[in-house]
């Protein structure tokens, strides 16, 4: 099924160069063409249908489980866990056997059952993993946190939800109960930690007395398998419900050809356990691939501690966001040896050419940037073999159709500015989220003709590569000219004076909106002439433009503002919250 998928999408390139006219193809064309369009048009008759029945803990982590087990896996751990006092390693059959103990916890202790909900708000600890897979196998909804939620975001989350439990630490406990009073629907709260606490099942003394006898229940490949908030531009968070196949298939592609993963890998992915990419690259994406799930606890991100940690332990594969390569490169490497790592991966917002090129010159390794959404699997990326293009998103990742559209849903011509969109029209790819739960205006919404839109602004070049622009509510509007924020950030980054830049809209009465750039200066920097260094970022913006085509003429016109500040605010993952610098800019 996933080979289907993603020879269809790329039999037609082979094709065009099939039916080149170069002589050295000449001969044998006609029966490597005939055969290729015979078996396109098999695949175009075969609809993709997906197995009626799936789940990923049974077909595929059981199903590694059984190869390690008959010694046709190498010897790698599947799940690898440290923090500065210990490390926990779990084989395949280890986790099997966790995973089970702890869904029997959920199905008997807290007495859910199929189809109930359970909100997770926990810090990378092993339990979190555990309590995943033992969702997948009792058919709970499992609905990931992070830790830096309030009160408020956590009220919110159990009411929308109705959530009938909600598993946290010691930390975070106290603020349950505050809004417990409000909480109708939940039945059944439990705690990761050493101590009881009055009112809270402990799934470490549950561990002690459970059994790990537990039969997987037999899920349908489109029956609800995560549910994940994601935040708009307006109103409150939308509930995003990915199926069992969704995710539990849609990764192999990405997985494979992306991040370039073999049961050999050792795959680290520093994301926040309640951001979606955790779910891409620390559990769905190495695990179908048979890699080791590589786990640092890292409570603060420290880019000594990560430059530590490729260097200690033979860690192959590393994905992180832009922001932390900028911190990496700019923290220096030369002293570290990255002996075992061989591919880099990068994702969340825009990766600038300048990191990327520091990057390179610091550990030899390019960085392979890949786009998706919480509605999506890998949208766009740079895929193992493709040639780069830094600052592009790369091409369309299969089984996606990926067009640049307008307001109403046509396609533009390349080299158009427009709405990055997936075409979901007559077929709608497997790997696309169910709906936005309860929300059937917003799911509607999200569709433009045949397409399904992200929100994005991009642009296509000739080759097929994307290049993004902004987030559509992020792009500026100055004197009738539309400015991507990627574009005069990926300029001032390349200024020695700046450490981070973020670029949002400012108010201003003549040209509606301005550009106004919030810098972090670097060190050597800081003691220099405000005035001086303000006139000379905005100097270099104007004689520096993307790689991508943009109207000369806009960048001339528009002043820059700027602002010098200590540190620019970010979400738990290290991504730039522009949203609370424009709403601050605009006295909202």
């Amino acid at each position: 099924f996933i080979m289907r998928s993603f020879v269809k999408s790329w039999i037609p390139q082979s094709l065009q160069i099939l039916r080149s006219p170069c002589r050295l193809f000449r001969g044998c064309n006609r029966l490597l063409t005939s055969q290729i369009i015979s078996y396109y048009d098999s695949i175009n008759r075969c609809e993709k249908e997906l197995p009626e029945y799936f789940n990923f803990a049974s077909d595929v982590l059981d199903e590694w489980l059984q190869l390690e087990k008959d010694g046709r896996r190498p010897a790698n751990p599947a799940f690898w866990w440290v923090n500065d006092e210990e490390e926990v390693k779990w084989s395949f059959e280890e986790l099997g056997f966790l995973s089970r103990k702890t869904a029997n916890i959920l199905s008997e202790a807290c007495g859910l059952q199929r189809g109930d909900r359970v909100i997770a708000v926990l810090p990378r600890v092993p339990e979190w993993w555990l309590l995943n897979v033992a969702c997948m196998r009792t058919g709970i909804v499992f609905i990931p946190g992070t830790t830096q939620l309030t009160a408020k975001d956590i009220l919110y989350r159990l009411q929308a939800s109705k959530a009938k439990c909600i598993i946290t630490n010691d930390t975070l406990a106290p603020v349950v109960e505050s809004v417990m009073p409000d909480c109708h629907f939940l039945k059944t709260k439990l705690i990761v930690a050493k101590g009881s606490r009055d009112g809270w099942l402990n799934l470490k003394e549950l561990f002690a007395v459970t059994s790990a006898d537990h039969k997987c229940i037999k899920t349908r490949s489109q029956d609800p398998m995560l549910i994940y908030f994601t935040s708009g531009s307006t109103g409150s968070p939308k509930m995003v419900v990915q199926s069992h196949s969704s995710y539990g298939i849609g990764f192999a592609t990405s997985g494979r050809y992306w991040m370039n993963l073999t049961p050999s890998d050792i795959m680290w992915n520093t994301s926040d356990t309640g951001w979606v990419k955790s779910a891409w690259s620390s559990v769905f994406a190495p695990w179908i691939s048979g890699s080791c799930v590589f786990v640092h606890s890292m409570p603060q991100f420290n880019p000594a501690v990560i430059a530590d940690t490729l260097s200690r332990y033979p860690i192959t594969t590393f994905c992180t966001v832009p922001t932390a390569y900028c911190m990496l490169v700019q923290h220096g490497l030369s002293s570290y040896k990255f002996m075992s790592l061989k591919h880099c991966l990068s994702g969340g917002e825009p990766l600038n050419p300048e990191v990327m090129e520091q990057w390179k010159i610091q550990t030899g390794l390019d960085i392979y940037e890949g786009y998706g959404q919480t509605e999506t699997v890998t949208i766009c990326a740079n895929m193992k073999g493709m040639k780069i293009k830094p600052g592009s998103l790369g091409k369309a990742v299969p089984p996606y159709d990926v067009q640049i559209i307008d307001d109403h849903g046509a396609v533009l011509p390349q080299g158009e500015e427009g709405n990055i969109a997936i075409r979901v029209q007559p077929a709608r790819p497997f790997c696309m989220f169910s709906e936005y739960l309860d929300n059937p205006e917003k799911t509607a919404a999200c569709m433009s003709g045949n397409f399904y839109v992200t929100g994005d602004r991009g642009i296509m070049d000739e080759e097929g590569y994307v290049w993004f622009v902004g987030r559509s509510d992020d792009i500026i509007n100055s004197s009738g000219y539309r400015i991507g924020p990627f574009e005069v950030e990926s300029a001032l980054i390349q200024h020695p004076a700046v450490s981070e830049s973020a670029v949002v809209s400012s108010p201003d009465p003549v040209r509606g909106e301005v550009v106004k750039a919030f810098i972090v200066l670097a060190p050597a920097f800081v003691s220099h002439d405000p005035e001086k260094l303000t006139h000379d970022l905005q100097q270099h913006v104007k004689k520096v433009t993307a790689p991508y085509k943009y109207p000369r003429k806009a960048t001339s016109i528009f002043a820059i503002q700027v602002e010098f500040v200590q540190a620019l605010p970010k979400t738990a993952t290290g991504k730039i919250q522009r949203k609370v610098l424009r709403n601050k800019e605009w006295g909202r």
